[in-house]
């Protein structure tokens, strides 16, 4: 995808992607945020030892999670496109699910795991900016330290 292509598709607003690079940015900032205090949570939790010995950090796979959640917002954002961009990201999110167990890192359940955190949280950040950001009563900001919510009513 050129990036002219790729302006215009986060540009989209109405045709489907966001209305702004920083309303863009703040909703994959979201997403990741979330996905990241999911996963490690969790490895935290169930402590389930990999495949190859190495450690306790297994359950669930944090490449999964992050690469579902990028192919989910890249078929938010831009899967209005064609459909072959969420069938591109997917693909290139379960290879680098599948190249985990391959390489004796993760169980498939692992993987499983993390595919899910990953498109789960995601689809709810979009589902939460849709709901919340109608009435613009709800801001997001990193100030390099911090993240910021905000809520006005």
């Amino acid at each position: 995808m050129s990036a002219a292509i790729m302006l215009k598709a986060v540009g989209g607003g109405e045709k489907g992607g966001s209305e702004s690079w920083m309303e863009f940015g703040k909703t994959a900032m979201a997403s990741y945020l979330l996905t990241a205090g999911v996963t490690y949570s969790l490895k935290e939790l169930c402590s389930e030892r990999r495949p190859d010995g190495s450690d306790r950090r297994s359950l669930p796979s944090g490449h999964a999670a992050f690469s579902f959640a990028g192919a989910t917002v890249l078929r938010h954002e831009c899967g209005h496109l064609s459909p072959w961009v969420a069938v591109g990201g997917y693909g290139l999110a379960t290879f680098t699910a599948a190249r985990r167990v391959i390489r004796d890192r993760h169980y498939v359940h692992d993987v499983c795991a993390g595919a899910a955190i990953g498109a789960g949280t995601t689809e709810l950040v979009y589902f939460l900016k849709k709901k919340m950001l109608k009435s613009r009563n709800v801001d997001l900001s990193f100030d390099g330290r911090q993240l910021y919510f905000a809520v006005r009513w």
